[in-house]
């Protein structure tokens, strides 16, 4: 099964994140099929998380983009300074940025090996 287009996961995402009440916006668009997504958090105490595309693991016929936990709850600088790296080495990325005091966002994440 192909996966979901960049654009239509990013509009559902804001979507679902303002239905619930957070604030969610698209700060970057990127490529519209294929562009990754990074998606800041702030967390409204003056933190920001980030999460960012996972390394490629099969998911089966599941579609949609896989994330990990880049940074938790970090000095807002430090997201703003990955993030320009990120669009440095490639400019076809998405930026969402939501507004949460928690730390579930309803997103599929990459599992943390077992020790």
């Amino acid at each position: 099964m192909a996966s979901l287009r960049s654009d239509l996961w990013c509009m559902a995402f804001v979507r679902r994140h303002n239905d619930r009440g957070d604030m969610c916006v698209v700060v970057r668009r990127g490529d519209p099929i294929a562009g990754q997504v990074f998606i800041e958090v702030d967390h409204l105490d003056g933190t920001r998380s980030l999460y960012t595309p996972a390394p490629v693991v099969s998911r089966g016929d599941e579609v949609g983009p896989v994330f990990q936990l880049r940074f938790s709850r970090v000095d807002p600088a430090r997201v703003r300074e990955r993030i320009a790296q990120e669009i440095d080495f490639d400019p076809d990325l998405w930026v969402l940025s939501v507004d949460r005091r928690g730390d579930d966002l309803d997103i599929d994440l990459v599992r943390e090996p077992r020790a």
